[in-house]
């Protein structure tokens, strides 16, 4: 999808170093914990004299004793794990922040060949699995490696001999699991794209269910996504089966152990070499081994999956936008809608030009039309006012002065667009008029909405304005939602609008109340219409042709009905 990201949690430092204090915290609570259970293991020791004894007292008072530090554990423990999990939290929800800011400044090439469904899963899950991750080792991995630590020298303090003993069978131990680590984090990475691939089928079809039953392709689609889901399945099910086989061979080398242990200290306290007191006090720390180690395996297991995350995470950090502001852009500022290209060459894929070294000069309030077949270059040509693509060649100005010079929000906020697919937004219509803006003027929001002829179909609405609309506006007429987009545009007062097949879709009673607010709105301001129907475009100022790329026509209806070339043909077959 993206060039390979160094594969380790490096990475992740910028977002942890902001957490110091609360991971400082949560340290000493790691701390306060471990020593807690280094107490615990010494009284275990003590005890054995009164009970040999058959002193209750001196035994109820060590029993207090424990109780209290039991008490002082759960405490610092406590502390570890509201602070660290506060730190990891934060860590998450900084880097989906990082990640969903930087898909909004990627560029619109992006999204026309990236899976919608692997952007979610990666924004929502992967950034899931790396918190998750970030939590285990501020929250298990580092206790259960200070035990590791603190808990070994105390039994080596007790007794070397059987310390070293015990861990003959360590260093296998270490290989098995980096070995099963690692092909963890291969199968990871095949299981996590495999579901990703899957969520971006949902959304497709989802997004296209209409098509889907008109086409009476139910079963079709079913028989595609369960192919995919098995997929999904068997990938998942390598990485868990893998872990199934790691559990018991790790298990067994951990019993091995144990029972090492057992037969060094019997020959031991048969030598008199070490006590029974020692024996138990130094069983108890071999005991509390057992967690910590299977806390530490499990959580390698899982940074090894998480890892895969990690990389697909920073695969779309390090994706560069393909429209990008200078580091000294400048603010536009308001504009009269003088627009020029100079020379402007454009091309998707090197060596096919779809803007083939065009010149034009639009002045301030005229109305450009743009027809021509399909593939002609006219949707590409007005992106590229905008900049949500960047010229290979040439130049665009507005108002003299050069697009890629200014701020990409001081240029897009001069430019209203009214699409022929109008996108809604979760919220009310309301929201959806003054899209972009978390405060408005509701005062202003009605009076686009009467220029866009909408206000009146909305004030007959149940809640008018404040009415939620469905997703994608379902709810809505075509024609409802066309004029909601003008609209939008409307509020903006943009003095370069650009109407992208905006009435095409539509009925004729539709089409006639979305023309009359189209050509309230294009009063006075630098219009880019791009038309199929060549019966919207008779009233331009001036009519575009183009033909793979570039101008071969232009003037007004009847000067190019008059050349009788592709224009009157195009009129011709529309209207024979």
């Amino acid at each position: 999808m993206s060039p390979k990201t160094e594969s380790n949690y490096r990475q992740l430092l910028p977002y942890i170093r902001p957490q110091w204090q609360n991971i400082v915290r949560g340290f000493i609570g790691i701390v306060g914990y471990v020593f807690a259970t280094l107490a615990l293991i010494y009284l275990v020791q003590k005890l054995s004299i009164p009970f040999s004894e058959g002193d209750v007292i001196a035994i109820a008072q060590l029993a207090g004793i424990l109780g209290a530090i039991f008490l002082l554990r759960g405490f610092f423990q406590s502390v570890q794990d509201i602070y660290m999990v506060k730190a990891a939290l934060q860590v998450a929800f900084n880097l989906r922040k990082r990640v969903y800011g930087h898909l909004q400044r990627l560029s619109l090439g992006y999204f026309e060949t990236a899976k919608a469904g692997d952007l979610s899963y990666r924004v929502t899950e992967d950034v899931d699995r790396v918190g998750e991750a970030v939590h285990k080792f501020l929250h298990d991995f580092i206790p259960c490696a200070l035990q590791l630590i603190a808990i070994p020298i105390y039994m080596v303090y007790l007794s070397w001999q059987l310390t070293l003993a015990t861990l003959t069978i360590m260093p296998v131990m270490l290989v098995l699991i980096a070995w099963f680590g690692e092909k963890l984090q291969k199968y990871s990475r095949r299981s996590q794209n495999q579901v990703s691939d899957l969520s971006a089928i949902l959304t497709e079809i989802f997004s296209g269910i209409r098509i889907v039953q008109a086409f009476a392709a139910e079963a079709y689609e079913i028989a595609r996504f369960s192919k995919e889901a098995e997929v999904a399945m068997k990938a998942k099910y390598s990485t868990e089966r893998l872990k199934a086989i790691q559990i018991p061979i790790i298990g067994f080398l951990q019993a091995l152990s144990f029972l090492i242990l057992l037969f060094f200290a019997a020959w031991q306290i048969s030598a008199g070499s070490l006590t029974v007191g020692k024996f138990f006090s130094y069983l108890s720390g071999a005991a509390l081994l057992i967690d910590p180690i299977g806390h530490i395996t499990s959580n390698y297991n899982l940074f090894k999956e998480a890892e895969a995350s990690v990389d697909r995470v920073f695969e779309l950090l390090a994706i560069k936008p393909a429209v990008e502001e200078q580091f000294d852009a400048l603010t536009l500022p308001r504009v009269s809608g003088k627009v020029e290209f100079r020379q402007v060459n454009f091309a998707y894929k090197p060596g096919e030009p779809i803007i083939d070294n065009i010149s034009l000069l639009a002045e301030p309030g005229e109305v450009i039309a743009l027809v021509g077949s399909s593939g002609a270059g006219k949707t590409t040509f007005v992106n590229l006012i905008p900049r949500f693509y960047d010229s290979q060649a040439g130049e665009i100005l507005i108002d003299d002065i050069k697009i890629r010079d200014v701020t990409l929000n001081s240029l897009r906020r001069q430019i209203g667009i009214v699409p022929q697919e109008t996108t809604m937004f979760s919220g009310t219509i309301a929201q959806n008029i003054a899209f972009g803006q978390s405060e408005f003027d509701m005062a202003a929001v009605e009076e686009a909405a009467k220029i866009a002829n909408a206000h009146q179909f909305i004030s007959n609405l149940p809640d008018g304005y404040y009415t939620v609309v469905g997703e994608r506006g379902v709810n809505l007429s075509g024609g409802q939602r066309q004029r909601i987009a003008i609209a939008r545009a409307v509020l903006l007062n943009p003095r370069i609008l650009i109407l992208d097949e905006a009435t095409s879709a539509l009925d004729a009673e539709s089409e006639s109340l979305v023309q009359n607010a189209l050509e309230r709105v294009m009063e006075g301001r630098t219009v880019f219409v791009i038309a199929h129907r060549l019966s919207t475009v008779r009233k331009c100022d001036r009519i575009l042709v183009l033909e793979k790329g570039q101008i071969v026509e232009s003037g007004t209806h009847e000067e190019l009905l008059a050349l009788k070339r592709r224009y009157a043909e195009f009129f011709a077959k529309q209207f024979s």
